[in-house]
């Protein structure tokens, strides 16, 4: 198996392009700013999952990744909320769009997050 067979990581690689687009869209000065920090936390989420995978011998260190990536996930829906807020984000459709994907794959890293620790247990 690859990770790329993992639904969080093909969750995390359809935001992380649609993010990227999203963020060179917005007005120069955001794209480098608030529009740079989103396109490295949600790519960090995808890059966590991806670790994790490689180290998933060592459930630890698989457990550890894929709390990095639900931390990395968190930051990115904050930078999402503070482009929507200060109306550097206008388009509200595509803002509750990105925001519903973000929280959907916060849900399925937490439930996957369990699985790992369950197993981990026995």
């Amino acid at each position: 198996m690859s990770y790329k067979k993992l639904e969080v990581w093909q969750l995390s690689r359809e935001l992380s392009i649609d993010i990227h687009k999203m963020s060179l869209q917005l007005p120069t000065f955001e794209m480098y700013e608030e529009g740079r920090q989103i396109r490295r936390s949600m790519k960090s989420v995808r890059s966590a999952i991806v670790e994790g995978y490689g180290r998933r011998r060592y459930k630890n260190d698989y457990i550890k990744f894929i709390i990095y990536a639900l931390s990395s996930n968190d930051e990115t829906m904050d930078h999402l909320e503070i482009l929507f807020e200060t109306e550097f984000l206008k388009d509200e459709i595509l803002f509750i769009d990105l925001q519903k994907r973000i929280n959907n794959l916060g849900i399925k890293l937490n439930r996957f997050l369990s699985a790992l620790e369950r197993q981990h247990r026995t």
